[in-house]
């Protein structure tokens, strides 16, 4: 019986956001399920790598965790170009912060990778009473702009590992090389047939 070939793929991440929104939060649930109440920010952007099985498939991250702070804004596309996914990352608590991933959306649909697969996570979903941004405006702004939407919250855990195995799921599957070997292909005329002269 045959069975269906098993998929590696190494999928570099971004997150992006405002100050304080939670990206190391989230990303060092993720990573290390860990969750420290006060996270130092990140300064120009830190690393990290998780390996997760979706399917068929193993799915390596490299996770660029960038800097929120408007001063490391002119940094990003560094990162963000060639990503295969990005999370942009607000705080529900913060209206400023929404107003900000919006722009970082924007920002994204102008020079990021046209297959990018973008998730917009509201985090710090534990602080309910401290609500500025509705899961519905979000949701339906996420729909408007073909994003996959999801309300976290780093410090319960709640859907963090979610959005990473949605993302997973979502990333196109590479297409088997045409060439394989590195065998060089070239154009000769069949067996037979005389290759036509130029100029007869």
């Amino acid at each position: 019986m045959a069975t269906i070939g098993h998929t590696n793929l190494n999928a570099k991440l971004v997150l992006l956001g405002d100050m304080g929104a939670g990206k190391s939060s989230l990303v060092l649930r993720f990573v290390k399920g860990q969750f420290l109440e006060f996270q130092e920010s990140t300064i120009g952007a830190a690393f990290f790598s998780q390996t997760l099985a979706v399917n068929d498939a193993t799915v390596k991250f490299e996770i660029w965790d960038t800097a929120g702070q408007e001063r490391y804004h002119s940094l990003a596309p560094m990162y963000y170009r060639g990503a295969a996914a990005a999370i942009i990352v607000y705080d529900i608590t913060n209206l400023e912060s929404f107003t900000r991933a919006k722009k970082w959306v924007q920002e994204l649909q102008k020079q990021g990778n046209p297959n990018m697969v973008v998730a917009f996570a509201g985090n710090k979903a534990d602080l309910e009473d401290k609500r500025k941004v509705t899961a519905e405006e979000a949701r339906v702004y996420a729909e408007e702009n073909g994003l996959f939407f999801i309300e976290t919250s780093a410090k319960t855990a709640a859907n963090v590992n979610d959005i990473f195995y949605e993302i997973a799921k979502k990333l196109p599957r590479a297409q088997p090389a045409q060439n394989p070997a590195g065998m060089v292909l070239v154009d000769r005329p069949a067996e037979g047939t005389r290759a036509a002269s130029c100029c007869s």
